[in-house]
């Protein structure tokens, strides 16, 4: 089954990346409540539920380690 990942949401339009690649779809073509992060069923345009949950799990580790010895941000006011 090809499977997309729904990258954004740009007005009316959602920009799907399949295989790499972007792809766009009429918003109204797909679930409501679908949201950034999705993994769809190209071939039902429904949301893959458990291929959406394993996804966020792999990008939260990516973050985590991403983040592993790096100083917090400063808090406070700052001029950029």
């Amino acid at each position: 089954m090809p499977r997309a990942t729904l990258d954004r949401i740009e007005d009316d339009v959602a920009v799907l990346i399949v295989e790499g690649r972007q792809l766009t779809r009429p918003l109204r073509e797909l679930p409501e409540g679908v949201r950034e992060g999705d993994v769809l069923d190209l071939d039902t345009l429904v949301v893959d539920r458990e291929a959406t949950k394993a996804l966020r799990a792999q990008v939260r580790e990516a973050r985590q380690r991403a983040k592993r010895g790096k100083k917090p941000p400063p808090s406070g006011d700052f001029d950029l």
